[in-house]
């Protein structure tokens, strides 16, 4: 039989799989021809890229060193150089009463010239700096409460824009620290608010939390506590009372807390107890002193929104209602300023009245 040469590998004619994909590859070739042709030559056609990468300027990292004596938590920023500060009309050497408008802010009867600065003292006629320092009140037979909002004097900012929102009822405390405080306080007096000043005390989580190098120690030398004290009472004059500025641990201690609270009632100042101490033994220690006290029943703005502000001041008229009189206290927050300032506007048609703190304070007349 005759063999077939396309099967014969050593035959003249090749297997007929070879001869297919020959074919094929034949086709391919040409129509990739054709394709770069039609095309041109991708690789003959792509732009040259050169990337000049420059190395870029390290740019050096700053390592922000705590400052030595931080500010509270919460407290506001710096004050700013856009905020025109108030007049100052105290002088360094009061000699004289000084007025901001009809309001009281500096009489010599009043104070104590110390190395530090003017130290409030009860007159030689009995005059108390918690009387003579704070606005008339009429209660008109309504239900007296007190708002006090603390923190200003840091901020000009926030002081400036509390002074100009806040109805003239509502107590301002401020901090020592600023050399401008006197300006704000003198400003404040001038539209009619009481003032207090708020004293920097030990809180349970100190030094993690520090209100400053001045703080009050739970615990410490009592001389020391008071010197202390006496630094933060001759930042500036006017003020009706004073209030703790944090102060958990040292507001729980009684011994640490009663002779600061004698050393202020024999200097005629008023004790506000700002609420935020569950365990405080203020109460317990101005019963024992018969020292002039009020304590804050409501915090108003622990959650900072317009909603939960606006429950704590409904809170606040409950409490009032009950006991016949209410404090409460709030920072100086942009949205606690706006919310306070709107819930006075109905006060009057609700049964109540705003009042400053010191006239909850049993017993006294304004």
């Amino acid at each position: 039989m005759a063999q077939d040469a396309s099967l014969n590998p050593r035959g003249g004619f090749a297997p007929a799989s070879v001869l297919v994909a020959w074919a094929c590859f034949i086709i391919l070739l040409a129509a990739g021809a054709g394709a770069i042709a039609f095309f041109g030559n991708p690789r003959a056609s792509d732009p040259v890229v050169t990337l000049d990468l420059k190395p870029a300027r390290p740019v050096p990292l700053r390592r922000l060193a705590p400052p030595a004596n931080p500010a509270p938590p919460q407290m506001p920023a710096p004050r700013g150089s856009a905020t025109t500060l108030p007049p100052k009309i105290v002088p360094s050497v009061i000699d004289k009463p000084v007025y901001a408008d009809h309001a009281l802010v500096a009489d010599p009867a009043l104070i104590e010239q110390s190395a530090q600065g003017p130290l409030p003292k009860i007159a030689e006629d009995g005059r108390m700096p918690m009387l003579a320092y704070a606005p008339p009140v009429q209660t008109q037979n309504r239900i007296p409460i007190a708002v006090v909002i603390g923190g200003l004097g840091i901020s000009a900012k926030a002081t400036s824009a509390a002074l100009a929102q806040l109805p003239a009822g509502v107590t301002l405390s401020f901090a020592p620290y600023s050399d401008d405080a006197q300006r704000w306080v003198s400003e404040a007096r001038r539209l009619g608010h009481e003032v207090l000043l708020e004293v920097p005390m030990e809180p349970y989580d100190f030094p993690d939390s520090d209100p400053g190098q001045e703080t009050l120690r739970a615990g410490g030398n009592e001389m020391a506590n008071i010197q202390r004290l006496v630094w933060a009472m001759t930042r500036f004059t006017g003020y009706a009372g004073i209030t703790n500025l944090l102060g958990g641990r040292f507001m729980s201690d009684p011994e640490s807390l009663s002779p600061v609270m004698t050393f202020a009632a024999r200097r005629g100042l008023l004790f506000f107890d700002n609420g935020s101490t569950a365990r405080s033994a203020a109460p317990d220690v101005a019963r024992s002193l018969s020292a002039p006290f009020v304590q804050s029943s409501v915090t108003l703005d622990n959650i900072q929104t317009a909603m939960e502000i606006d429950a704590r001041l409904s809170e606040l008229e409950t409490r009032a209602r009950s006991a016949g009189q209410a404090a409460g206290v709030g920072f100086v927050y942009p949205v606690t300023v706006e919310r306070v300032a709107q819930w006075t506007k109905g006060l009057g048609e609700r049964g109540f009245v705003l009042v400053p703190a010191s006239a909850l304070v049993s017993g006294q007349k304004h």
